[in-house]
């Protein structure tokens, strides 16, 4: 089996940011398949170019990366992002028709304007058109303010219903899209949500905060990833400010993304002395990171939307083994829930987060139980070997299906 993803924002495992594509691709080759990836050479975490190679070669040469060209004011602004979306889409679609002998062409949203070159591939190699959703865009744009122009969302919710209509599989990483997408045709849908690789979390040698000497003796509480508007790391400020009396509870805030400047601005106006602002780390430096935190926090914006989101950074958390201060309301709070692995709080309320760290610096016994609950929990339901594996059945099958219905027509 020969995959193709089309990926603007994909991350190796050895750059920051989201490396979901990554594992799925290595654990695709350990069983022999062949994975060739279109990415851009800019982060999308932080706006700046992180690989400077065109092609980069994995797993033996089964997994092969193309960076393409992008338009690289990512961040500047909502314009410059949508002219670096198009500038991938263009990129990607040229560099598409010099990789050969492909058995399914994979598109993921956001952004959603690759999702449309993936699938004029598809139909031009004749494969099968695998859309990935990742996140509900445009409708998490226009929730949070950043789109509001009338033409472009009614184009962006033309092309949204015409790839739902057109994929031949649809994957969502979160049972909270399935609606969405019905209700706006899409039809084969399943289910392969974010994960983790409990090993990969759980084997730390050594003294996690060896590099970190001014951690010793602190209950120290980690966010880890985007610091965008959707974050909400604002109420995170809020909160280290509602607990500065408390000298041994140190915030850690890892990560980058377009409001960090405004962050830091704003904890020095605030004379915060309690937090600190950490650069982003590759996804195989993370264990240790995380290994080093007391507890964790997951959060968004109070935003009815994202009441329908497995963010990331939740598994990661569990397959370390850290408590987790959960800010953000909907499915994932189930799995928090069920799981038994952290504390939820109301999204956009400083009073109520402080109030759940200090639920669990006080009571270190708890938390470490927490922690526990969660890394079971994961490695029962949410092993991203065994996702993996099932998504690559329904590859198979969307592969073989489509086949058939070519032979028969």
């Amino acid at each position: 089996m020969h995959i193709l993803l089309i990926h603007q924002a994909f991350a190796a495992i050895d750059e920051p940011g989201g490396t979901r594509h990554h594992e799925f691709a290595r654990l695709f080759a350990a069983d022999g398949h062949r994975v060739s990836i279109i990415a851009s050479p800019v982060s999308y975490l932080t706006g700046k170019q992180a690989r400077k190679s065109k092609v980069t070669l994995d797993a033996g040469g089964l997994i092969a990366i193309y960076r393409t060209y992008t338009y690289p004011a990512l961040h500047k602004s909502f314009f410059h992002r949508i002219f670096s979306f198009l500038s991938f889409m263009l990129s990607s679609f040229f560099k598409s028709l010099s990789i050969y002998h492909v058995d399914a062409v994979w598109g993921t949203s956001p952004p959603i304007f690759q999702s449309f070159t993936a699938w004029l591939v598809a139909r031009l190699k004749g494969v099968p058109f695998i859309l990935e959703i990742r996140d509900l865009w445009p409708a998490f744009a226009i929730a949070v303010g950043v789109l509001n122009n009338k033409t472009l969302i009614a184009l962006s919710q033309w092309l949204e219903k015409f790839l739902y209509r057109h994929a031949d599989l649809i994957v969502v990483n979160s049972p909270g899209f399935i609606e969405h997408i019905r209700a706006r045709g899409g039809k084969n849908i399943c289910l392969i949500p974010n994960g983790a690789d409990p090993l990969f979390f759980s084997e730390v040698p050594g003294d996690p905060r060896k590099d970190h000497p001014e951690w010793k003796g602190k209950f120290v509480v980690l966010y880890t990833g985007a610091h965008g508007m959707s974050n909400d790391l604002e109420v995170v400020l809020q909160a280290a400010g509602l607990l500065q009396e408390h000298d041994d509870i140190r915030f850690v805030l890892l990560g980058d993304g377009k409001e960090k400047p405004h962050l830091i601005e704003m904890a020095k106006s605030m004379g915060l002395t309690n937090l600190e602002f950490a650069d982003p780390l590759p996804k195989t430096e993370m264990p240790v990171a995380i290994a080093a935190a007391d507890a964790c926090l997951a959060i968004l914006k109070p935003i009815e939307m994202y009441k329908t989101t497995y963010p990331n950074k939740v598994f990661d958390y569990m397959a370390a083994g850290k408590p987790i201060i959960l800010a953000i309301d909907g499915v994932i709070r189930e799995v928090v829930k069920k799981s038994d692995c952290g504390i939820f709080c109301q999204p956009g309320d400083p009073q109520e987060m402080s109030e759940a760290i200090l639920k669990l610096y006080r009571d270190p016994k708890t938390a470490r139980q927490k922690g526990l609950n969660g890394q079971h929990y994961l490695a029962e339901h949410f092993d991203r070997a065994r996702i993996a594996a099932d998504f690559m059945d329904r590859i198979q099958e969307t592969v073989g299906g489509y086949g058939r219905k070519n032979t028969n027509s």
